[in-house]
């Protein structure tokens, strides 16, 4: 993996990967010229035991940009300059204009509530140059380049004093809110553990404890014993319906033996996940025969810098879809409840996916 780091003009950091060696003239542009300044904040919700992060400022982040708008062409332009430059590399990261957690946080107000500073990073990971393509389209080596890089912005992230969770996670499609269409997604730094990472860390610190696994571990093992809801198999990773899916068309994906974090991930295990990857999202697509909307998330460890044995990373797809026509919403049990009611099998969605053939040699 080949790495430069930039600095953008408004002082933001920009990190540009490749397979390849980079130019080393190569500048970074911005759409912006200043700093922003961003100063987010949290609150305790004092009912729900959680905390909610402010930054009001992102009411004037970019938002669906105009149709004749192409990010390919705007970047060879240098009086339209954008968020990452021309040049030969893979995969870029750079600082969010507009974050909602910010390593400059101060000041929080004082309510009657407590509050403090919204300390953490977001940024911002484009997947590849082509603004035509997608996750899914890109080659095997390609995937196994963005997840190094997942993994060392976890590392590098998760070694920040402030930073307790690190999440990389992917909006795909209108339907789950995307406003910008380039293949791209994000990394949240954290300055507490968020409170679905918190609940499932939770439950496997427990399951560890009784049985000295984790819980995941025991779920793969009883998905490739059962093999109904297997999508991918292979000698490092799997894909899968899991047994209890709470939406239609869900799919986890994961090595098999047990790994705490994305940076703890050996070359063996990141090409086998590649190819897990690769596999679900070919046959999202093949099934609808149209780009398949989904919200993809890793969950890992905390980076608390203690040992978390009963961690297992791994990514949860979430499509939104039921039928091709019908888009899945939250029902008011599971809004207001949290309780999930399910009016399709996992057995049954899978066998759709199954069903799908897929050549992930096929671009390469």
């Amino acid at each position: 993996m080949h790495r430069v780091e930039l600095k953008k003009p408004d002082g933001r950091t920009l990190r540009l990967y490749s397979r390849r060696p980079i130019d080393g003239a190569i500048t970074a542009p911005s759409p912006f010229a200043e700093p922003l300044n961003a100063n987010p904040h949290l609150r305790w919700h004092p009912l729900r035991g959680e905390w909610i992060t402010y930054a009001a400022y992102r009411q004037g982040r970019t938002f669906l940009p105009p149709p004749e708008y192409n990010p390919l062409a705007a970047m060879r332009d240098p009086a339209n300059p954008t968020e990452v430059p021309q040049g030969d590399w893979d995969v870029a990261v750079f600082d969010n204009r507009f974050p909602s957690l910010s390593l400059q946080a101060h000041n929080p107000p004082s309510l009657h509530v407590p509050t403090m500073p919204s300390t953490g990073q977001c940024e911002v990971v484009v997947f590849t140059q082509d603004p035509s393509s997608s996750l899914g389209k890109l080659p095997l080596s390609h995937l196994e380049l963005l997840l190094s890089v997942w993994g060392e912005r976890t590392r590098e992230l998760g070694a920040l004093e402030h930073i307790q969770y690190v999440l990389p996670f992917e909006n795909r499609g209108a339907e789950v809110g995307v406003t910008l269409h380039h293949p791209h997604g994000q990394i949240y730094a954290y300055p507490v553990v968020p409170p679905v990472p918190a609940r499932m860390q939770q439950q496997a610190e427990h399951y560890h404890a009784e049985r000295g696994r984790g819980p995941l571990q025991d779920l793969i093992r009883g998905e490739l014993q059962d093999g109904t809801r297997l999508l991918y198999q292979g000698p490092h990773a799997v894909a899968f319906v899991p047994v209890c899916a709470r939406y239609p068309y869900e799919v986890w994906v994961g090595p098999i033996e047990p790994v705490p974090t994305l940076a703890d991930l050996d070359d063996a295990q990141r090409a086998d996940l590649a190819r897990a990857i690769k596999t679900v999202l070919m046959k999202y697509d093949g099934l609808w025969q149209r780009p398949f909307p989904y919200l993809m998330a890793w969950y890992q460890a905390p980076t608390d810098g203690q040992p978390h044995p009963e961690a297992h990373v791994h990514a949860e797809f979430y499509p939104p879809y039921r039928t091709p026509d019908r888009l899945k919403y939250l029902a008011g049990t599971e809004l207001a409840a949290g309780f999930f009611a399910m009016d399709a099998l996992p057995e049954d969605k899978a066998k759709e996916l199954q069903a799908v053939q897929v050549d992930i040699e096929a671009v390469q």
